[in-house]
Formats: C-alpha cells, structure tokens, sequence
C-alpha cells in the first residue's frame, strides 16, 4: 500500500440522542434509519405514515412501538417535537415535508434528490432560509472513504478535465424493492424521472463537489426505455454531460447494469484517480506506475448520514456551501437534473443562465 488515509477520528459519539422524527416509510432507504434506532446516536421520537399495515410491519420488524405512530406529518410535529425529521417519502412530497417542518424551525434531511423539480427546490430553499432551518440531502455516496480520499487528493493528478459517475444497478423491480417503494420510484410525478433521477442525482451531486460548487455551463443528456414493459411511464437508462470551461463530467445512470454499482473516475492534468466504495486506484506522472489502497470508512460522524445529522443539529460541526449534503450543493444538482430532461426531451444541448 503506497497510500494511507489520514483520517482523524475528532468527533465522538453524541452524548444526548438527536430527537428524530420520520417523515414516510416508502422509501426503501428508511431501513437504514430503523435499524439504527437503539444505537444511543439517534431517538426516533415519531413517525408520520398514512399506510398503517406497512407501518405496522416496519415497526414490529424493528421492535418499536406502536405509540410512535401518526397519520399526518403535522400532528407528529406538534405532538412529538422532534429536533430534526429525515424524509423517506417520495421525492414530490418533500416540498410538503420542509413547509410542515420550516415554520415550526425543525431541521430536515432528505433522501436523494433534492426536490423533483427546480420550482419545488426554490421553494424548500426559501422557506431553509426564512426560517433558518438546515435543509440536507442524503446521498449513500457522501458516506463512502474512498470519495473522501480522494478528494482529499486532487490536487495531486492537477486541474480537474474529466470526471466519470457510473451509479445504477439491474433495475428496481430487478432486484426487488419493496411494492410501496416501486409505485412512486416508477412514477414520472412522484419521482420526477426514472434511472435519470433515481441515479442521476448521484453523479450530479459528485461532480458539483469535485468542482468546489461550481454551475455548469451546458447540460446535454440521452434517456432511453429499453425495458418499456416494465417501465413504461420512465426512462430506465441515461447519460448527462455536463460541460465547464475547462472540464467536463459524464454521468451515467442506469438501471440495466449486470451488477449494482457506484464508482468514479477523476482525471487531472497530472494523473487519474479511480474510486470504488472501499478503494481507491491512483496513477501520476510523478509515480509512473498506478497506486492501490483499501480506503476505511470516514471518521465519526462522517460515515454515517444520522450521526452527521445530529452532529450538524448540535452545532458540533458545520455544514460548508460545496459540502456534498449542502442546500446550495444540492439546488444546483436539481438545476442540472431538470436540464437534462429538457434536454432529452428537445434533443438538444441546455445552457444554463448566469
């Protein structure tokens, strides 16, 4: 191993558990949280979902009580309080979640993306900063060692030129996401898109990072259906370049890939960098040879969405502009995300407005 991470652990285990409100139990990515729920980090302080038999079953499967549960968002705020409410909804209804929560001044983490569409983001925006709430996005990339690492490192392969994102997997029926997550995954209003939102957002979100949070200039993306028997109403393949004036970002999202996967390649004006979620590959003109090394997870509470959450709630650490779970990272995700289906639709390259 010619490289070792450098991570120092300065943050430790929160002391007093953040007070943790659910928002939805559709999305598949709700486990995380759930299973979490004893770990002293976080107290899951109530849950607001409509569908009581599915309800029922998540908190039985992870034996918590009954009493946790409400049938609207808004009488869990007002009964339970929470200091913070992470949103496993689909991705239409966070413009509902941040107006409930904003007004009464409740921090909010979404799940990826964003909002679904740019009008939606404009608005949660506004209400984050009229009420001066954190408003965050949760990528399970922002959690990987290897994407820290490397950023960590670019200055050693110089000016960034290119950056790949291939993020995607069989497909959501494939490999059998839950019927309640599927119904609104698939459906052009609840999600926006389909792989072009689903994954896309992940490479959009990498490369506004790698770039310091810088706009892009153009957005030109290809969407295709190539299984329209099981997606009808959703692309299930896309590619978006996204241009700058000195570097370009490709993003590849798709969800007909042989095996799941989520990985980039950085190349510099001096070298490349190939990061995969547990390693990281790097070759330089300085070291003539390529260089691999197995990456650790991030410190605490950097490799973990919810003990970032509470870190960030009790003002332990603070959350930067270009930081990959940002308010401002994340509008111009959305920005590049709608230009890209524009830009499917009309077949033509989008330039974005100063």
């Amino acid at each position: 191993m010619l490289f070792m991470s450098s991570f120092i652990t300065s943050i430790g285990q929160q002391t007093k558990p953040l007070r943790i409100g659910i928002a939805g139990l559709t999305h598949d990515h709700v486990h995380g949280l759930l299973a979490k729920a004893h770990d002293g980090v976080i107290e899951i302080v109530g849950i607001a979902e409509p569908n009581r038999a599915l309800a029922e079953r998540y908190l039985k499967q992870y034996n918590l009580p009954l009493t946790l549960l409400y049938s609207s968002l808004e009488e869990m705020l007002d009964k339970c309080k929470p200091e913070a409410v992470c949103a496993f909804n689909s991705i239409y209804e966070h413009l509902e979640t941040v107006k409930a929560c904003a007004s009464r001044k409740i921090h909010v983490m979404v799940e990826k993306p964003l909002a679904v569409s740019l009008d939606h983001a404009k608005q949660m925006q506004t209400l984050a900063l009229k009420y001066g709430i954190h408003l965050l996005t949760n990528y399970e990339t922002t959690w990987y060692g290897s994407n820290r690492k490397a950023f960590e490192m670019l200055d050693s392969v110089g000016d960034l030129r290119k950056i790949v994102v291939h993020d995607g997997h069989q497909g959501p029926k494939e490999i059998g996401v839950s019927k309640e997550f599927l119904d609104w995954l698939t459906d052009p209003v609840k999600n926006g898109g389909g792989a072009v939102i689903d994954f896309g957002c992940y490479g959009a979100n990498l490369v506004t990072w790698l770039m310091k949070g810088e706009r892009p200039l153009t957005v030109f993306a290809v969407t295709q259906q190539m299984k329209p028997e099981i997606y009808p109403k959703v692309d299930d393949e896309a590619t978006i370049i996204v241009t700058y004036p000195k570097a370009q970002g490709i993003i590849q999202a798709s969800w007909n890939w042989p095996f799941g996967r989520k990985d980039m390649e950085i190349y510099g004006l001096h070298g490349y960098m190939i990061a995969d979620r547990n390693s990281l590959k790097k070759r330089t003109a300085e070291t003539k040879k390529e260089e691999y090394a197995t990456i650790p997870p991030p410190p605490s509470p950097y490799q973990d969405p919810f003990a970032y959450l509470a870190a960030v709630v009790h003002k332990e650490i603070t959350v930067k502009p270009t930081d990959l779970s940002s308010l401002q990272n994340n509008m111009i995700v959305v920005e590049i995300l709608e230009a890209a289906k524009k830009s499917a639709k009309e077949g033509k390259v989008i330039y974005l407005r100063k």
